[in-house]
Protein backbone atom coordinates (compact mmCIF):
# COMPACT_ATOMS: atom_id res chain seq x y z
CA UNK A 1 0.00 0.00 0.00
CA UNK A 2 3.08 2.50 0.45
CA UNK A 3 4.63 1.52 -2.32
CA UNK A 4 1.18 1.98 -4.16
CA UNK A 5 1.05 5.53 -2.69
CA UNK A 6 4.00 6.38 -3.39
CA UNK A 7 3.76 5.65 -7.07
CA UNK A 8 1.03 7.26 -7.54
CA UNK A 9 3.09 10.55 -5.92
CA UNK A 10 5.14 9.95 -8.60
CA UNK A 11 3.37 8.99 -11.60
CA UNK A 12 -0.02 10.89 -10.75
CA UNK A 13 -1.12 10.10 -14.37
CA UNK A 14 -1.11 5.98 -13.82
CA UNK A 15 -3.90 5.44 -11.44
CA UNK A 16 -6.87 7.34 -14.41
CA UNK A 17 -5.16 4.81 -16.68
CA UNK A 18 -5.71 1.90 -14.30
CA UNK A 19 -9.29 2.78 -13.75
CA UNK A 20 -9.61 3.31 -17.48
CA UNK A 21 -13.47 3.95 -18.57
CA UNK A 22 -14.61 2.11 -21.51
CA UNK A 23 -16.70 5.38 -22.37
CA UNK A 24 -14.14 7.68 -22.88
CA UNK A 25 -11.99 5.63 -25.53
CA UNK A 26 -14.22 7.05 -28.73
CA UNK A 27 -13.64 10.56 -27.91
CA UNK A 28 -9.71 9.97 -26.85
CA UNK A 29 -9.13 7.71 -29.79
CA UNK A 30 -10.50 10.60 -32.17
CA UNK A 31 -8.53 13.03 -30.24
CA UNK A 32 -5.33 10.65 -30.64
CA UNK A 33 -5.61 9.79 -33.95
CA UNK A 34 -6.25 14.17 -34.69
CA UNK A 35 -3.70 15.01 -32.62
CA UNK A 36 -1.00 12.81 -34.24
CA UNK A 37 -1.94 14.21 -37.69
CA UNK A 38 -0.89 17.62 -36.46
CA UNK A 39 1.89 16.73 -34.23
CA UNK A 40 3.77 14.89 -37.38
CA UNK A 41 3.96 17.82 -39.95
CA UNK A 42 4.96 20.29 -37.19
CA UNK A 43 7.63 17.89 -35.27
CA UNK A 44 8.94 17.36 -38.76
CA UNK A 45 8.69 21.58 -39.29
CA UNK A 46 10.42 22.11 -36.36
CA UNK A 47 13.38 19.07 -36.63
CA UNK A 48 14.27 21.06 -39.52
CA UNK A 49 13.97 24.82 -37.60
CA UNK A 50 16.44 23.21 -35.09
CA UNK A 51 18.80 21.56 -38.08
CA UNK A 52 17.65 17.99 -36.85
CA UNK A 53 16.19 15.24 -39.40
CA UNK A 54 12.31 14.67 -39.46
CA UNK A 55 12.98 11.38 -37.72
CA UNK A 56 14.66 13.51 -34.74
CA UNK A 57 11.66 15.83 -34.85
CA UNK A 58 9.17 12.39 -34.43
CA UNK A 59 11.20 10.89 -31.35
CA UNK A 60 10.95 13.65 -29.37
CA UNK A 61 7.21 13.34 -30.08
CA UNK A 62 6.70 9.32 -28.78
CA UNK A 63 8.19 9.04 -25.38
CA UNK A 64 8.00 12.06 -23.66
CA UNK A 65 4.20 12.39 -24.37
CA UNK A 66 4.17 8.45 -23.17
CA UNK A 67 6.11 9.99 -19.86
CA UNK A 68 3.92 13.29 -19.53
CA UNK A 69 0.60 11.42 -19.96
CA UNK A 70 1.90 9.11 -16.79
CA UNK A 71 4.15 11.89 -14.91
CA UNK A 72 1.88 15.15 -15.47
CA UNK A 73 -1.35 16.21 -14.02
CA UNK A 74 -3.17 17.96 -16.86
CA UNK A 75 -5.25 16.06 -18.91
CA UNK A 76 -5.61 18.16 -21.78
CA UNK A 77 -1.70 19.03 -22.01
CA UNK A 78 0.00 17.33 -25.30
CA UNK A 79 4.11 17.44 -24.92
CA UNK A 80 6.31 17.88 -28.23
CA UNK A 81 8.77 19.97 -29.78
CA UNK A 82 8.05 23.86 -30.10
CA UNK A 83 9.12 26.32 -31.95
CA UNK A 84 10.30 28.83 -28.94
CA UNK A 85 12.24 25.89 -27.20
CA UNK A 86 13.82 25.10 -31.44
CA UNK A 87 15.01 28.50 -31.67
CA UNK A 88 17.09 28.58 -28.16
CA UNK A 89 18.19 24.93 -28.49
CA UNK A 90 19.26 26.05 -32.13
CA UNK A 91 20.65 29.40 -30.88
CA UNK A 92 23.04 27.58 -27.76
CA UNK A 93 24.14 24.76 -29.97
CA UNK A 94 25.10 25.62 -33.12
CA UNK A 95 28.37 27.96 -31.60
CA UNK A 96 29.45 25.02 -29.72
CA UNK A 97 29.01 22.49 -32.51
CA UNK A 98 31.01 24.90 -34.90
CA UNK A 99 29.16 22.90 -37.77
CA UNK A 100 30.42 19.60 -36.64
CA UNK A 101 26.69 17.72 -36.62
CA UNK A 102 27.67 15.02 -34.92
CA UNK A 103 28.92 17.56 -31.79
CA UNK A 104 25.40 19.15 -32.65
CA UNK A 105 23.31 16.36 -31.85
CA UNK A 106 25.01 14.98 -29.10
CA UNK A 107 25.32 18.85 -27.68
CA UNK A 108 21.65 18.92 -28.36
CA UNK A 109 21.06 15.82 -26.40
CA UNK A 110 23.10 16.69 -23.30
CA UNK A 111 21.12 20.48 -23.06
CA UNK A 112 18.24 18.35 -23.31
CA UNK A 113 19.39 15.94 -20.10
CA UNK A 114 20.36 18.85 -18.34
CA UNK A 115 17.24 20.70 -18.92
CA UNK A 116 15.20 17.65 -17.24
CA UNK A 117 17.47 17.46 -14.56
CA UNK A 118 17.05 20.69 -13.89
CA UNK A 119 13.24 20.87 -13.77
CA UNK A 120 13.24 17.43 -11.54
CA UNK A 121 15.29 19.56 -8.88
CA UNK A 122 13.16 22.59 -9.35
CA UNK A 123 10.09 20.24 -8.29
CA UNK A 124 12.03 18.94 -5.56
CA UNK A 125 12.79 22.46 -3.81
CA UNK A 126 8.98 23.35 -4.54
CA UNK A 127 9.67 26.04 -7.08
CA UNK A 128 6.41 25.28 -9.31
CA UNK A 129 5.64 29.18 -8.11
CA UNK A 130 8.95 30.23 -10.36
CA UNK A 131 6.54 30.22 -13.47
CA UNK A 132 4.32 32.95 -11.55
CA UNK A 133 7.46 35.40 -11.58
CA UNK A 134 8.74 35.36 -15.65
CA UNK A 135 5.93 38.05 -16.05
CA UNK A 136 3.53 37.69 -19.11
CA UNK A 137 5.40 40.41 -20.79
CA UNK A 138 8.37 38.82 -21.20
CA UNK A 139 6.32 35.73 -22.33
CA UNK A 140 4.90 37.68 -25.07
CA UNK A 141 8.14 39.54 -25.88
CA UNK A 142 10.14 36.00 -25.94
CA UNK A 143 6.91 34.67 -28.22
CA UNK A 144 6.87 37.99 -30.40
CA UNK A 145 10.62 37.55 -30.77
CA UNK A 146 11.21 34.28 -31.53
CA UNK A 147 8.27 34.30 -33.90
CA UNK A 148 9.50 36.90 -36.25
CA UNK A 149 13.34 35.66 -36.13
CA UNK A 150 11.83 32.43 -37.12
CA UNK A 151 9.90 33.84 -39.61
CA UNK A 152 12.47 35.70 -41.43
CA UNK A 153 14.47 32.45 -41.29
CA UNK A 154 12.13 31.21 -43.75
CA UNK A 155 12.41 33.64 -45.94
CA UNK A 156 15.04 31.41 -47.89
CA UNK A 157 13.74 27.95 -47.88
CA UNK A 158 10.20 29.48 -49.49
CA UNK A 159 11.89 31.48 -52.01
CA UNK A 160 14.49 28.70 -52.77
CA UNK A 161 17.52 31.15 -52.65
CA UNK A 162 20.65 30.71 -50.40
CA UNK A 163 20.92 32.92 -47.22
CA UNK A 164 24.48 33.71 -45.97
CA UNK A 165 23.53 35.82 -42.64
CA UNK A 166 22.83 34.25 -39.25
CA UNK A 167 21.90 37.29 -37.27
CA UNK A 168 18.55 38.63 -37.66
CA UNK A 169 19.09 42.01 -39.17
CA UNK A 170 21.82 40.92 -41.44
CA UNK A 171 19.27 38.35 -42.57
CA UNK A 172 16.70 41.38 -42.72
CA UNK A 173 19.13 43.34 -45.14
CA UNK A 174 19.63 40.60 -47.21
CA UNK A 175 16.21 39.78 -47.92
CA UNK A 176 15.89 41.68 -51.42
CA UNK A 177 19.23 39.85 -52.22
CA UNK A 178 17.02 36.65 -51.87
CA UNK A 179 14.24 38.00 -53.24
CA UNK A 180 16.57 38.81 -56.45
CA UNK A 181 17.53 35.15 -56.43
CA UNK A 182 14.74 33.23 -55.93
CA UNK A 183 14.03 29.89 -57.55
CA UNK A 184 10.76 30.34 -59.75
CA UNK A 185 9.47 26.25 -58.97
CA UNK A 186 9.73 27.02 -55.43
CA UNK A 187 8.69 29.93 -55.46
CA UNK A 188 5.07 28.32 -57.38
CA UNK A 189 5.22 25.60 -54.79
CA UNK A 190 5.43 27.69 -51.82
CA UNK A 191 2.74 29.89 -52.65
CA UNK A 192 0.45 26.77 -53.76
CA UNK A 193 1.35 25.78 -49.86
CA UNK A 194 0.24 29.31 -49.07
CA UNK A 195 -3.04 29.01 -50.73
CA UNK A 196 -3.74 25.65 -48.77
CA UNK A 197 -3.00 26.61 -45.46
CA UNK A 198 -5.53 29.78 -45.75
CA UNK A 199 -8.54 28.15 -47.82
CA UNK A 200 -8.38 24.68 -45.24
CA UNK A 201 -9.33 26.37 -42.52
CA UNK A 202 -12.64 27.77 -44.28
CA UNK A 203 -13.23 24.31 -45.58
CA UNK A 204 -12.76 22.28 -42.61
CA UNK A 205 -11.59 23.23 -39.31
CA UNK A 206 -11.04 19.80 -38.30
CA UNK A 207 -8.59 18.81 -40.58
CA UNK A 208 -5.21 20.02 -39.71
CA UNK A 209 -3.87 22.45 -42.80
CA UNK A 210 -0.54 21.45 -42.11
CA UNK A 211 -0.66 17.74 -42.50
CA UNK A 212 -3.30 18.43 -46.08
CA UNK A 213 -0.47 20.93 -47.15
CA UNK A 214 1.91 18.57 -46.29
CA UNK A 215 0.34 15.53 -47.79
CA UNK A 216 -0.48 17.94 -51.22
CA UNK A 217 3.04 18.77 -51.43
CA UNK A 218 4.80 15.79 -51.19
CA UNK A 219 2.11 14.46 -54.04
CA UNK A 220 3.35 17.00 -55.93
CA UNK A 221 6.76 16.62 -55.59
CA UNK A 222 6.43 13.11 -56.33
CA UNK A 223 4.08 13.08 -59.37
CA UNK A 224 6.48 16.09 -61.01
CA UNK A 225 9.32 14.94 -59.91
CA UNK A 226 10.30 18.69 -58.53
CA UNK A 227 13.64 17.29 -57.26
CA UNK A 228 14.60 17.48 -60.79
CA UNK A 229 13.37 20.83 -61.40
CA UNK A 230 15.71 21.93 -58.23
CA UNK A 231 13.26 22.25 -55.53
CA UNK A 232 14.92 21.24 -52.26
CA UNK A 233 13.55 17.43 -50.51
CA UNK A 234 13.86 16.05 -47.25
CA UNK A 235 15.22 12.78 -48.59
CA UNK A 236 15.69 9.78 -46.91
CA UNK A 237 14.34 9.34 -43.62
CA UNK A 238 15.66 6.98 -41.10
CA UNK A 239 12.81 3.93 -40.35
CA UNK A 240 12.54 2.45 -37.00
CA UNK A 241 12.25 3.31 -33.25
CA UNK A 242 14.62 5.23 -31.65
CA UNK A 243 17.44 3.40 -29.26
CA UNK A 244 17.48 4.20 -25.66
CA UNK A 245 20.44 5.34 -24.68
CA UNK A 246 21.69 7.23 -22.03
CA UNK A 247 23.57 10.28 -23.73
CA UNK A 248 27.06 11.48 -22.90
CA UNK A 249 27.48 14.67 -20.95
CA UNK A 250 30.82 16.66 -22.72
CA UNK A 251 32.74 17.53 -19.71
CA UNK A 252 34.05 20.59 -21.01
CA UNK A 253 31.33 22.06 -22.25
CA UNK A 254 29.03 21.29 -18.97
CA UNK A 255 29.15 24.79 -17.40
CA UNK A 256 28.16 26.97 -20.97
CA UNK A 257 25.10 23.94 -21.22
CA UNK A 258 24.53 24.34 -17.88
CA UNK A 259 23.53 27.90 -17.60
CA UNK A 260 21.64 27.86 -21.05
CA UNK A 261 19.59 24.25 -19.53
CA UNK A 262 18.93 26.64 -16.87
CA UNK A 263 17.43 29.27 -18.66
CA UNK A 264 15.61 26.16 -20.77
CA UNK A 265 14.13 25.14 -18.30
CA UNK A 266 12.24 28.10 -16.92
CA UNK A 267 11.19 29.11 -20.37
CA UNK A 268 9.29 25.64 -21.08
CA UNK A 269 8.00 25.08 -18.13
CA UNK A 270 6.39 28.73 -17.84
CA UNK A 271 5.33 28.57 -21.49
CA UNK A 272 3.71 25.10 -20.88
CA UNK A 273 2.13 26.14 -17.75
CA UNK A 274 0.12 28.72 -19.54
CA UNK A 275 -1.28 25.64 -21.88
CA UNK A 276 -1.93 23.88 -19.31
CA UNK A 277 -3.62 26.18 -16.19
CA UNK A 278 -5.53 27.35 -19.50
CA UNK A 279 -7.42 24.17 -20.74
CA UNK A 280 -7.08 22.96 -16.75
CA UNK A 281 -9.70 26.75 -15.87
CA UNK A 282 -11.22 25.81 -18.68
CA UNK A 283 -12.34 22.29 -18.42
CA UNK A 284 -12.89 22.78 -14.70
CA UNK A 285 -9.99 21.01 -12.51
CA UNK A 286 -6.59 22.06 -11.02
CA UNK A 287 -2.95 21.16 -11.73
CA UNK A 288 -0.03 21.12 -9.50
CA UNK A 289 2.83 23.15 -10.46
CA UNK A 290 5.56 21.28 -8.35
CA UNK A 291 4.07 17.89 -10.06
CA UNK A 292 3.76 19.56 -13.66
CA UNK A 293 7.43 20.70 -12.91
CA UNK A 294 9.03 17.00 -12.71
CA UNK A 295 6.72 15.81 -15.50
CA UNK A 296 8.43 17.93 -17.50
CA UNK A 297 11.95 17.11 -16.53
CA UNK A 298 10.82 13.61 -16.94
CA UNK A 299 9.42 14.46 -20.77
CA UNK A 300 12.74 15.94 -21.22
CA UNK A 301 14.81 13.22 -19.55
CA UNK A 302 13.09 10.77 -21.90
CA UNK A 303 13.35 12.91 -24.73
CA UNK A 304 17.31 12.69 -24.37
CA UNK A 305 17.28 8.95 -23.83
CA UNK A 306 15.25 8.27 -27.29
CA UNK A 307 17.66 10.91 -29.18
CA UNK A 308 15.51 13.46 -29.00
CA UNK A 309 15.58 17.46 -28.02
CA UNK A 310 13.77 19.23 -25.87
CA UNK A 311 10.02 19.49 -25.62
CA UNK A 312 7.28 21.49 -23.74
CA UNK A 313 3.94 21.93 -23.70
CA UNK A 314 2.50 22.90 -27.08
CA UNK A 315 -0.77 25.16 -27.25
CA UNK A 316 -1.59 24.06 -30.85
CA UNK A 317 -1.61 19.98 -30.21
CA UNK A 318 -3.17 20.57 -26.71
CA UNK A 319 -5.93 23.13 -28.73
CA UNK A 320 -6.62 20.10 -30.92
CA UNK A 321 -6.87 17.86 -28.29
CA UNK A 322 -9.71 19.73 -26.60
CA UNK A 323 -11.69 20.23 -29.85
CA UNK A 324 -11.84 16.82 -30.44
CA UNK A 325 -13.62 16.00 -27.38
CA UNK A 326 -10.23 14.90 -25.30
CA UNK A 327 -11.18 13.17 -21.78
CA UNK A 328 -7.98 11.90 -20.43
CA UNK A 329 -4.54 10.68 -20.51
CA UNK A 330 -4.44 8.22 -23.37
CA UNK A 331 -5.05 10.83 -25.83
CA UNK A 332 -1.02 11.21 -25.51
CA UNK A 333 -0.79 7.30 -25.58
CA UNK A 334 -2.07 7.04 -29.01
CA UNK A 335 -0.66 9.58 -30.38
CA UNK A 336 2.64 8.33 -29.82
CA UNK A 337 1.57 4.86 -30.98
CA UNK A 338 0.42 6.58 -33.97
CA UNK A 339 3.77 8.27 -34.75
CA UNK A 340 5.12 4.98 -33.93
CA UNK A 341 3.55 3.27 -36.61
CA UNK A 342 4.82 5.90 -38.93
CA UNK A 343 8.18 5.44 -38.47
CA UNK A 344 8.06 2.03 -38.84
CA UNK A 345 6.30 1.75 -42.40
CA UNK A 346 5.77 4.92 -43.58
CA UNK A 347 8.73 6.76 -43.70
CA UNK A 348 9.25 6.09 -47.50
CA UNK A 349 6.67 8.95 -48.37
CA UNK A 350 8.47 11.17 -46.04
CA UNK A 351 11.45 11.48 -48.55
CA UNK A 352 9.38 13.33 -51.15
CA UNK A 353 8.53 16.27 -48.32
CA UNK A 354 9.35 19.79 -49.92
CA UNK A 355 11.33 21.93 -47.62
CA UNK A 356 9.40 25.07 -49.30
CA UNK A 357 6.42 23.09 -47.82
CA UNK A 358 7.87 22.92 -44.01
CA UNK A 359 8.94 26.37 -44.41
CA UNK A 360 5.45 27.47 -45.43
CA UNK A 361 3.87 25.37 -42.36
CA UNK A 362 6.28 27.14 -39.76
CA UNK A 363 5.71 30.73 -41.34
CA UNK A 364 2.08 30.01 -40.30
CA UNK A 365 2.96 28.41 -37.05
CA UNK A 366 5.07 30.97 -36.19
CA UNK A 367 2.16 33.90 -37.07
CA UNK A 368 0.13 32.40 -35.32
CA UNK A 369 2.48 33.11 -32.24
CA UNK A 370 2.52 36.34 -32.58
CA UNK A 371 0.87 38.94 -31.00
CA UNK A 372 1.77 42.70 -31.39
CA UNK A 373 -1.89 43.95 -30.28
CA UNK A 374 -1.24 43.40 -26.93
CA UNK A 375 1.74 46.23 -26.65
CA UNK A 376 -1.01 48.52 -27.47
CA UNK A 377 -2.93 47.14 -24.89
CA UNK A 378 0.25 47.39 -22.23
CA UNK A 379 0.76 51.06 -23.62
CA UNK A 380 -2.68 51.77 -22.40
CA UNK A 381 -2.63 50.42 -18.86
CA UNK A 382 0.85 49.62 -17.87
CA UNK A 383 4.36 51.32 -19.68
CA UNK A 384 6.84 49.17 -17.61
CA UNK A 385 4.38 46.36 -18.90
CA UNK A 386 5.52 47.29 -22.49
CA UNK A 387 8.93 48.28 -21.65
CA UNK A 388 9.13 44.69 -20.78
CA UNK A 389 7.91 43.43 -23.40
CA UNK A 390 10.02 45.46 -26.12
CA UNK A 391 13.47 45.15 -24.88
CA UNK A 392 12.38 40.92 -24.59
CA UNK A 393 11.64 40.82 -28.02
CA UNK A 394 14.43 43.10 -28.82
CA UNK A 395 16.40 41.07 -27.09
CA UNK A 396 15.80 38.02 -28.91
CA UNK A 397 16.38 39.62 -32.09
CA UNK A 398 19.46 41.05 -31.36
CA UNK A 399 21.28 38.47 -28.60
CA UNK A 400 19.17 35.32 -28.78
CA UNK A 401 16.14 34.20 -26.46
CA UNK A 402 18.76 33.09 -23.71
CA UNK A 403 20.26 36.32 -23.11
CA UNK A 404 16.98 38.00 -23.86
CA UNK A 405 15.26 36.78 -20.75
CA UNK A 406 18.14 36.71 -18.38
CA UNK A 407 18.08 40.88 -19.46
CA UNK A 408 14.46 40.81 -19.32
CA UNK A 409 13.97 39.32 -15.98
CA UNK A 410 16.84 41.43 -14.40
CA UNK A 411 15.25 44.68 -15.92
CA UNK A 412 11.60 43.06 -14.39
CA UNK A 413 13.17 42.16 -10.75
CA UNK A 414 14.79 45.73 -10.44
CA UNK A 415 11.47 47.39 -11.04
CA UNK A 416 10.00 44.80 -9.01
CA UNK A 417 12.18 46.38 -6.26
CA UNK A 418 11.77 49.57 -7.35
CA UNK A 419 8.23 49.52 -6.71
CA UNK A 420 8.35 47.56 -2.68
CA UNK A 421 11.22 50.12 -2.20
CA UNK A 422 8.79 53.25 -3.45
CA UNK A 423 5.64 52.64 -2.29
CA UNK A 424 2.52 55.22 -3.37
CA UNK A 425 1.24 57.44 -0.52
CA UNK A 426 -2.07 58.38 -1.49
CA UNK A 427 -3.87 61.39 -0.16
CA UNK A 428 -7.35 60.43 1.27
CA UNK A 429 -10.44 62.27 1.20
CA UNK A 430 -14.09 61.84 1.63
CA UNK A 431 -16.64 62.00 -0.61
CA UNK A 432 -20.04 63.33 -0.79
CA UNK A 433 -22.97 60.81 -1.42
CA UNK A 434 -19.99 57.98 -0.97
CA UNK A 435 -19.76 55.71 2.15
CA UNK A 436 -15.65 55.42 3.24
CA UNK A 437 -12.64 57.21 2.16
CA UNK A 438 -11.53 57.87 -1.24
CA UNK A 439 -7.94 58.24 -3.29
CA UNK A 440 -8.02 61.63 -3.94
CA UNK A 441 -5.85 61.58 -6.98
CA UNK A 442 -9.69 59.91 -8.36
CA UNK A 443 -11.49 62.48 -6.66
CA UNK A 444 -9.38 65.77 -7.47
CA UNK A 445 -12.74 67.79 -6.72
CA UNK A 446 -13.34 66.71 -3.45
CA UNK A 447 -12.23 68.63 0.05
CA UNK A 448 -10.16 67.47 2.60
CA UNK A 449 -11.45 67.90 5.80
CA UNK A 450 -10.14 71.34 7.76
CA UNK A 451 -7.02 70.86 9.15
CA UNK A 452 -6.94 67.05 8.66
CA UNK A 453 -4.02 64.86 6.38
CA UNK A 454 -5.46 61.40 5.53
CA UNK A 455 -2.69 59.22 4.45
CA UNK A 456 -1.98 55.92 3.24
CA UNK A 457 1.30 54.26 2.95
CA UNK A 458 0.47 50.95 0.33
CA UNK A 459 3.62 48.87 1.20
CA UNK A 460 5.61 47.34 4.21
CA UNK A 461 7.39 50.18 6.26
CA UNK A 462 11.05 48.77 6.49
CA UNK A 463 14.71 49.90 6.19
CA UNK A 464 14.79 50.26 2.21
CA UNK A 465 11.89 52.25 2.25
CA UNK A 466 11.44 54.15 5.63
CA UNK A 467 13.07 57.44 4.23
CA UNK A 468 10.83 57.47 0.85
CA UNK A 469 7.80 57.65 3.14
CA UNK A 470 9.23 60.25 5.76
CA UNK A 471 10.31 62.48 2.45
CA UNK A 472 6.47 61.53 0.86
CA UNK A 473 4.55 62.81 4.14
CA UNK A 474 6.28 66.22 4.40
CA UNK A 475 5.86 66.63 0.34
CA UNK A 476 1.89 65.68 0.94
CA UNK A 477 1.75 68.49 4.01
CA UNK A 478 3.15 70.95 1.70
CA UNK A 479 0.92 70.37 -1.29
CA UNK A 480 -1.87 71.03 1.26
CA UNK A 481 -3.56 74.79 0.62
CA UNK A 482 -4.78 75.03 4.07
CA UNK A 483 -3.07 74.42 7.28
CA UNK A 484 -2.21 70.95 8.74
CA UNK A 485 -2.82 70.18 12.24
CA UNK A 486 -2.96 66.85 12.13
CA UNK A 487 -1.64 63.75 10.01
CA UNK A 488 -3.57 60.49 10.46
CA UNK A 489 -2.09 57.25 8.85
CA UNK A 490 -3.73 54.33 7.81
CA UNK A 491 -1.73 51.74 9.09
CA UNK A 492 -3.73 48.46 6.84
CA UNK A 493 -1.31 48.44 3.97
CA UNK A 494 1.63 48.60 5.74
CA UNK A 495 2.12 45.07 6.00
CA UNK A 496 5.07 44.77 7.84
CA UNK A 497 6.89 47.00 10.05
CA UNK A 498 10.51 47.02 11.46
CA UNK A 499 12.81 48.42 13.55
CA UNK A 500 13.38 51.00 10.76
CA UNK A 501 10.05 51.96 10.30
CA UNK A 502 9.54 52.60 14.05
CA UNK A 503 12.31 54.74 14.76
CA UNK A 504 11.08 56.86 11.54
CA UNK A 505 7.72 57.32 12.88
CA UNK A 506 8.95 58.52 15.63
CA UNK A 507 11.26 60.78 14.39
CA UNK A 508 8.56 61.37 11.84
CA UNK A 509 6.52 62.58 14.84
CA UNK A 510 8.90 64.62 16.40
CA UNK A 511 9.29 66.85 13.21
CA UNK A 512 5.94 67.02 12.79
CA UNK A 513 5.46 68.33 16.57
CA UNK A 514 7.86 70.86 15.93
CA UNK A 515 5.38 72.12 13.42
CA UNK A 516 2.52 72.33 15.38
CA UNK A 517 1.19 68.87 13.95
CA UNK A 518 -0.24 65.87 15.98
CA UNK A 519 0.81 62.37 14.29
CA UNK A 520 -2.11 59.81 14.47
CA UNK A 521 -2.18 56.28 13.54
CA UNK A 522 -5.25 54.08 12.92
CA UNK A 523 -5.73 50.36 11.93
CA UNK A 524 -3.50 47.72 13.36
CA UNK A 525 -3.52 48.47 16.48
CA UNK A 526 -2.80 45.02 18.64
CA UNK A 527 -0.17 44.45 15.25
CA UNK A 528 0.84 47.66 16.07
CA UNK A 529 1.72 47.27 19.96
CA UNK A 530 2.87 44.07 19.45
CA UNK A 531 5.16 45.63 16.87
CA UNK A 532 6.65 48.21 19.38
CA UNK A 533 6.86 45.09 22.47
CA UNK A 534 8.80 43.01 19.54
CA UNK A 535 11.30 45.93 18.67
CA UNK A 536 11.52 47.27 22.40
CA UNK A 537 11.03 50.87 21.90
CA UNK A 538 10.13 52.72 24.62
CA UNK A 539 8.24 55.46 23.59
CA UNK A 540 4.46 55.02 24.98
CA UNK A 541 3.01 58.30 23.08
CA UNK A 542 2.46 56.93 19.38
CA UNK A 543 1.02 54.29 21.20
CA UNK A 544 -1.70 56.05 23.06
CA UNK A 545 -2.31 57.81 19.41
CA UNK A 546 -2.94 54.85 17.89
CA UNK A 547 -6.87 54.38 16.65
CA UNK A 548 -8.53 50.30 15.65
CA UNK A 549 -10.38 52.34 12.72
CA UNK A 550 -9.72 55.30 10.22
CA UNK A 551 -12.87 55.77 11.23
CA UNK A 552 -12.98 57.11 14.71
CA UNK A 553 -9.89 58.57 14.37
CA UNK A 554 -11.63 61.46 11.82
CA UNK A 555 -14.76 61.16 14.56
CA UNK A 556 -12.28 61.58 17.22
CA UNK A 557 -11.02 64.62 15.09
CA UNK A 558 -14.29 66.02 14.40
CA UNK A 559 -15.63 66.41 18.24
CA UNK A 560 -12.24 67.73 19.14
CA UNK A 561 -12.40 65.47 22.50
CA UNK A 562 -9.13 64.93 24.65
CA UNK A 563 -7.69 62.14 23.25
CA UNK A 564 -9.76 58.73 24.38
CA UNK A 565 -7.86 55.21 25.31
CA UNK A 566 -8.65 52.23 23.38
CA UNK A 567 -10.71 50.90 25.96
CA UNK A 568 -13.20 53.86 25.23
CA UNK A 569 -13.10 54.11 21.45
CA UNK A 570 -13.86 49.80 21.85
CA UNK A 571 -17.20 50.92 23.77
CA UNK A 572 -17.82 53.66 21.69
CA UNK A 573 -17.99 51.24 18.30
CA UNK A 574 -19.88 48.21 20.62
CA UNK A 575 -22.76 50.65 21.46
CA UNK A 576 -22.48 52.18 17.73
Amino acid sequence: MLAMTHLNRLLPGLQPLLKYQAANWPHDFKAGLSVAAVAIPVAIAYAQLAGFSPSTGLYASILPMVVYALAGTSRQLIIGPDAATCAMIAAVVAPLAAGNSGLYLSFTIALTLLTGLFCIAASFLRLGGLADFLARPILVGLLNGVSISIMIGQVGKVLGSKPQATRFFRQLVEIPELVLQAHWPTVVLSGGCVLVMLLMPRVSKRVPASLVTMILAGLAAYLLRLDQMGVALIGPVVSGLPDLEWPDLPLHEVGDLAGSAAGLSLVLFTSGMLTARSFAERNGYDIDVDREFAAFGMANIASALSQGFAVTGADSRTAVNDANGGRTQMVSIIAALAICLLLLVGTGSLAWLPIPALGVVLLFASWSLLDMQVFRRYHQIERGALVLGAITMLGVLAFGAIKAIMLAVTLALLMFIRRVARPALEELVTVPQRAGLYNHQFFPEAEAIDGLLLLRFCGPLVFFNAGHFRNEVHHAIARQKAPVERVVLDLIPVTNLDITGIDTLERLDAELAAQGIVLTLAGRQIEFERWLETTGHPDESLRQRAYPTMRQAIRQWRGRDELVSASQLEDDKESA
